[in-house]
């Protein structure tokens, strides 16, 4: 542990001397009120520090300790439900403890419960070989979480001794282990874990599962695959935000970790507020017992923004290790460049495009290439999945910036949020053209296998009528729509109705905040069987004006708010009903069918 003096102080950066037994990246306390900082970079004895808090009061002579670890967080069971900040402080103790709304600066709490007895079961058994990875014993953390507790990275040996079945705190130990070398390790349920390297594991595998959000835009045209990586960019008040937050209720996946980095404090609130009360669907309990938060504001200090990211994407790993499929989705990663910037223009570095830092591109792809499906570390097979989802803010929309640009070059999954559909009360504001997902191949078979071929020949022809719509209506602004034939007369009547009977989603209203994939099959599956009915009898002589009068077609447009209990009955009957009235109107045209 080394001291030294400050010399300068620019906003959150602090310049120190005499700190020649310090290391880049280790974390510094600094002051009287003992600020926590990191060390960005050193020349000699001369130190370049971020310092997490506000900095005002701080001058020159105040002292600098160097703790002589980088930046950590801990890791063990207390994780779920909890809310952090960007530094993993958990701010519901700091409010306890201060008795104050605003976050202390200098205040240190434990970012997990030290008095809280947790009830363990031993797996590993005496005289037992383990490995870095492998199960000491499982503490159910929450009703749907079951907390592996995981012999650390580097450590071999054979257990000598593990404790009874009972109720223990965090910092008891668990077990004994007697390494190669022939030391004695003493484990306890806390293992600590440097946010900026990522966590180990055996290999990376493809990722061929989708993940469910229940969104139809996402599920249906715009699939990610679990351990995949997707951006929603969009200018302000295209709805990124509750995209995220649909994804952070609905994806099927054992535990989402939704970092707030940088955005409205309102917007935290909302999420904080609404999470208790949220039913999970697939476990029938409150969303927080399996969500960790971490919340850092547009007020909180910009630095740790920055590392806000990182802690969030290493709590994700940790949980990944177990062999849990895992979310964490990042609000927004625009807000974390921009605190990258400002750190970098205080360090006084060369600048790239529009200001921020070279390395960019480079910190993006470390951030995205954390995610994928692994086989996790230990003797025992298991495999995890880390999905990450980051929101991209880029000024009045513009997807060339360097942000956006980074982000592309890097993600599998882009759903683009488009302004002109937010204007429209059309949401999701997914623009379907601009749009993509390079995981649709691979998931194919999976698609094939689960639910039948047709589930994605229904998607490409829903895409490919969109496509065509788009170009027809070029033609109709020009000659007006009565000159189109009949067959492009139906084929922007499809478009419409795939767009806004199928793709338009109410977050707000239960029955239609999620959908199934069963669901979004059939209610395709109908849209696109109106489509084939239509076009056999526009061939037949029947008269478009009374295909699209017929009361099936209405029904299909209210079939998305049928209940969930109901919904296959139903649609079976709309379809019977479709077939008998396109018929109908086929026979008023003069012919049968």
């Amino acid at each position: 542990m080394s001291q030294g003096k400050i010399i300068k102080v620019s906003g959150p950066l602090v310049v120190a001397d005499g700190l020649e037994d310090a290391n880049m990246a280790d974390v510094v306390r600094v002051g009287e009120q003992r600020l926590i900082g990191e060390i960005l970079n050193m020349t000699g004895g001369r130190a370049s520090i971020q310092v997490y808090e506000e900095t005002s009061g701080l001058g020159p002579g105040a002292s600098v300790v160097t703790t002589g670890a980088p930046l950590s967080v801990e890791l063990g069971p207390g994780i779920i439900e909890n809310i952090y900040d960007g530094i993993q402080r958990p701010l519901e103790e700091i409010v306890k403890q201060t008795h104050s709304n605003l976050l202390g600066r200098g205040v240190e709490v434990s970012p997990l419960d030290r008095e809280k007895k947790w009830a363990y079961t031993p797996v590993a058994k005496v005289g037992e070989k383990v490995i870095g990875g492998d199960i000491l014993g499982t503490v159910p953390e929450t009703e749907v979480v079951l907390h592996k507790i995981m012999v650390p990275n580097g450590v071999v040996g054979t257990v000598e001794w593990t404790i009874e079945p009972g109720d223990y705190v965090i910092d008891e130990v668990i077990a004994k282990i007697r390494t190669e070398k022939g030391e004695l390790k003493e484990l306890t349920m806390v293992q600590k874990w440097p946010v900026r390297v990522g966590r180990p594991y055996k290999r990376k595998h493809n990722p061929v599962v989708p993940l469910q959000s229940g969104q139809r835009i996402i599920d249906t045209m715009f699939p990610i695959a679990k351990g995949g990586t997707a951006a929603v960019p969009g200018p302000f008040g295209s709805g990124k935000t509750v995209v995220q937050h649909q994804l952070a209720k609905w994806a099927d996946v054992d535990i989402v970790v939704y970092v707030g980095c940088g955005e409205r404090g309102n917007e935290m609130t909302d999420v904080l507020r609404e999470f208790p009360e949220l039913i999970d669907p697939r476990t029938g309990e409150s969303l927080m017992k399996r969500t960790v938060l971490i919340a850092n504001t547009s007020d909180m200090p910009v630095a740790a923004r920055e590392a806000s990211v990182y802690t969030g994407i290493t709590i994700a790993e940790y949980f990944r290790d177990m062999g849990y499929a895992v979310a964490v989705i990042a609000d927004s990663t625009s807000r974390w460049a921009e605190a990258l910037r400002e750190m970098s223009g205080r360090l006084e570095e060369m600048p790239g495009e529009e200001g921020y830092p070279a390395y960019l591109a480079s910190r993006l792809a470390q951030f995205y290439e954390r995610a994928g499906v692994v086989e996790c570390m230990g003797s025992q097979e298991r495999k995890g999945s880390l999905t990450a989802v980051g929101a991209v803010s880029p000024p009045g929309g513009d997807l060339s910036e360097p942000v956006a640009q980074g982000t592309m070059r890097i993600v599998k999954v882009f759903w683009s949020l488009d302004s002109s559909l937010a204007y429209r009360r059309h949401f999701p504001a997914i623009n379907w053209l601009n749009s993509y997902s390079l995981y649709l191949d691979t998931m194919k078979p999976w698609f094939d296998e689960n639910y039948g071929p047709e589930f994605m020949a229904s998607r490409n022809r829903a895409m490919a009528l969109l496509q065509e719509e788009a170009s027809l209506n070029e033609i109709v602004q020009l000659v007006g729509k009565d000159a189109l034939s009949a067959a492009d007369q139906l084929t922007l009547e499809i478009a419409k109705m795939v767009r806004e009977d199928f793709l338009q989603q109410n977050a707000f209203m239960d029955v239609d905040s999620y959908s199934s994939f069963d669901r979004q099959k059939g209610l395709l599956g109908l849209i696109i069987n109106y489509e084939k009915l239509c076009r056999a009898a526009i061939e037949k002589k029947a008269k478009l004006q009374d295909l699209f009068e017929i009361p099936a077609k209405e029904l299909i447009g209210r079939a998305k708010f049928v209940e969930a209990d109901k919904y296959a009955e139903e649609y079976a009957a709309i379809a019977k009903a479709m077939e008998a009235e396109i018929n109908a109107a086929v026979e008023k045209g003069g012919a049968a069918l």
